[in-house]
């Protein structure tokens, strides 16, 4: 009998884990009862180092229903390596996996669809919003202002799409041999290649507790998958020195004229304004230089991405 694994990233959830649980549980039902009973499924909940009771509920959960699996971390590794650990420890036992967030924005009954898009081959299935309704209109026009920047500099993402997706086995294993620690998944799913499809759902607002994701994480997510795909800002100041440079080879040229002509004047003004620009833009550019070469001390220590605290099998 083959087996489907629900993952789910959870951090500090303690308020809405419960509700979540059961809307999973009933959905485990439907699929198993109601369309493939050769398939069996569970649902495995990653700790990312909660400060709150959210373990204490997936215990809890895990003595009622034998299909609930919990792992705990032994901190907040973040959202995407608890993804990982998820995933990894799903593949032992699993022959197709659905991510999910804890919160339930994403639709879970999407999860009927996805799994007979994979019943009929295909390997990987997003999930994309149809909507962003419950967006502000600051997120709505920053996440679209995303997609464009990253389309851009050569990273091809699903627009609307997070982390809700379905993966095959095969395809699990292949990503996992990605080893970067400075991991970006919405960027690497893609590049796999393998028979892909979208489903599409309604997002919903959030029932309890507050987003992982305020203003400060977006942005630090946002300029992680930039820099994690493409070079291009370094690009850019390759091309910000050679325009410095040719601007200052022009005012160099007039210079000279205008020393020739008898038509200079002194100016206190420009000069500053000068330096501060020219400091300015030095200073941002050894800021990105050195944030590609923090990401490469990073990669080069092979750090563990996470460290398993406990397991509920």
């Amino acid at each position: 009998m083959k087996k489907l694994t629900i993952v789910i990233p959870a951090f500090n959830e303690e308020k809405i884990l419960p509700n979540s649980i059961r809307r999973l549980l009933k959905i485990e039902e439907r699929l198993i009862n109601n369309q493939k009973p050769d398939y069996m499924a569970d649902i495995l909940i990653v700790d990312d180092g909660s400060s709150d009771k959210t373990w204490k509920i997936i215990e809890s959960e895990h003595r009622k229903h034998t299909t609930i699996k919990g792992i705990k971390l032994s901190r907040n590794f973040g959202h995407q390596n608890a993804l990982i650990a998820g995933l990894k420890e799903a593949i032992n036992t699993a022959d197709v996996v659905v991510t999910i967030d804890a919160d339930l924005q994403d639709d879970p009954t999407a999860i009927l669809k996805m799994f007979s898009r994979f019943i009929a081959g295909v390997e990987i299935v997003y999930g994309v919003r149809n909507n962003r309704e419950t967006d502000t209109w600051f997120k709505r026009n920053s996440a679209l202002f995303f997609y464009k920047l990253l389309n851009f500099i050569g990273v091809k993402l699903i627009p609307n799409h997070a982390d809700f997706r379905l993966m095959s086995k095969r395809v699990i294993k292949v990503f996992l041999q990605y080893q970067e620690r400075n991991i970006f998944i919405r960027g690497i799913i893609p590049m796999l290649g393998f028979r892909t499809t979208k489903v599409y759902y309604k997002r919903t607002p959030r029932l309890a507790g507050k987003s992982k994701y305020p203003l400060t994480k977006m942005l630090s997510f946002a300029w992680n998958g930039i820099t994690s795909f493409s070079i291009m800002p370094v690009r850019f100041i390759l091309v910000l020195g050679v325009f410095a440079s040719s601007l200052g080879i022009i005012m160099f040229c007039y210079s000279i004229i205008t020393k020739w002509l008898g038509l200079t004047t002194h100016g206190w003004s420009s000069l500053m304004v000068s330096i501060w620009v020219l400091g300015g833009l030095q200073m941002v550019s050894l800021g990105i230089i050195g944030e590609y070469i923090g990401k490469i001390t990073t990669e080069v220590k092979h750090r563990p991405r996470y460290i398993i605290q406990m397991h509920l099998d």
